[in-house]
């Protein structure tokens, strides 16, 4: 589930995003909640707004909003008064610390490779990587379907070259890290970190900074 603000375009409005729109999105509006479908009728997202009637709207940051199980309580108080049925319900991070466990050359592609990442304990995930420092054994970061990355993109399941990749592994300019390296390769992590924590982004930006962390 991504939230955000857009403080100068959208005032007032919340936007929550729970799957990907395919381009042909429907809405369904009631008391100021704005039900977003995809082709199918399967929810992608609802619209709050005039939040300030029932949020501190002053408080939340413009862009990305971390939600906590009081906003989520909110929303769901004002879905259920304008006649929706769906729940929303607070995710696990979707920005993470994974494992390469296997790295083979992509079928239809001299440059893509396809992993198995493990991105928490027992669960494995297939995604296809076009960095070419990528190799089995190393500790990376995850973007897994749901998450908001710095420049305003969405990751949600897809394929490449006819091999469906669920997540993104992330280069350091991805991530926004201010001593990011300009050259191509996702950001190997220390293999101390734990598999399937959530990103932090300044331990990493200092370890950058210091030279332990590399491409």
């Amino acid at each position: 589930m991504i939230v955000s603000t857009n403080k100068a375009s959208y005032p007032d409005t919340l936007i929550v995003i729970t799957g990907p729109d395919n381009g042909r999105s429907k809405f369904v509006e009631k008391d100021k909640v704005t039900r977003v479908e995809d082709a199918d009728g399967n929810l992608i997202g609802y619209n709050f707004f005039n939040v300030s009637d029932f949020l501190d709207y002053d408080k939340l940051p413009n862009g990305q909003v971390h939600p906590n199980q009081e906003l989520v309580d909110k929303l769901n108080k004002k879905v259920s008064e304008a006649g929706f049925d769906e729940k929303l319900e607070l995710g696990k991070p979707t920005l993470v610390y994974g494992y390469v466990e296997t790295c083979e050359p992509h079928p239809d592609s001299d440059h893509l490779h396809v992993t198995t990442v493990e991105v928490a304990d027992g669960e494995e995930h297939q995604i296809v990587c076009g960095a070419p420092n990528i190799a089995q054994g190393q500790k990376v970061v995850v973007a897994l379907p749901g998450t908001l990355m710095p420049n305003g993109q969405q990751i949600w399941p897809g394929e490449l070259r006819g091999v469906d990749s669920y997540g993104m592994i992330c280069s350091a300019r991805e991530l926004g890290l201010a001593h990011a390296p300009q050259k191509r390769g996702i950001m190997v992590v220390p293999d101390s970190f734990k598999v399937g924590d959530e990103f932090e982004p300044t331990k990493c930006d200092e370890l950058l900074a210091s030279g332990q962390i590399s491409l």
